[in-house]
């Protein structure tokens, strides 16, 4: 991601950098960072990211920052399973953990809460140092996991480069007691 200059970027310009810097990223990029190189507020940002979103530019918020999803490549095949879990708050890096662990990626979490229906939270963790730094940033900032809004009860979209780790993962999350069966 290359500086701009110090004079402030503006509008449809500074969208267009914003979408090609999360393009060419291969790590998310923080709200902060991307405000500091255009010479704008990071509410600016979120306002910016809102309206390339409203663009259907396929761009998501995570604890680590933003991404852009990029079209599947041809010669990688991933494939997604949603899982049901339980479990209290203590045993998020226990589970988040376990899951990377096997070379799975935990896209999201997915509550349903009994007003709004369901809440779907972005995660994006594929290694123990993200995880780490997801349960660190809820620790620091004191909020609450969503499955506390359902007495641990929730969802996960989990993706992987193989049907065979999705099956490994699930297994070894029902011999730990997280997922929740019939």
């Amino acid at each position: 991601m290359k500086n701009v200059k110090d004079e402030k970027i503006l509008g449809e310009k500074r969208r267009s950098l914003l979408l090609k810097w999360l393009k060419e990223a291969d790590t998310p990029l923080k709200g902060s960072e991307l405000a500091s190189k255009t010479n704008v507020s990071r509410q600016v940002i979120v306002q910016d990211i809102s309206l390339l979103k409203a663009k259907n530019e396929p761009i998501i918020a995570t604890s680590q920052g933003y991404l852009f999803l990029q079209a599947d490549d041809p010669s990688g095949y991933f494939v997604e399973r949603i899982i049901a879990c339980k479990h209290d708050p203590s045993r998020s890096k226990e589970e988040l953990s376990l899951i990377v662990d096997h070379g799975v990626t935990v896209k999201d979490v997915i509550v349903e809460h009994p007003v709004y229906g369901d809440l779907t939270a972005s995660i994006m963790v594929s290694n123990r140092k993200e995880v780490e730094g997801f349960i660190k940033k809820i620790q620091s900032s004191n909020a609450a996991y969503l499955s506390q809004l359902t007495d641990g009860l929730h969802l996960h979209t989990l993706t992987a480069d193989s049907q065979e780790k999705l099956d490994a993962v699930c297994l070894e999350l029902e011999e730990a007691k997280f997922l929740v069966n019939d």
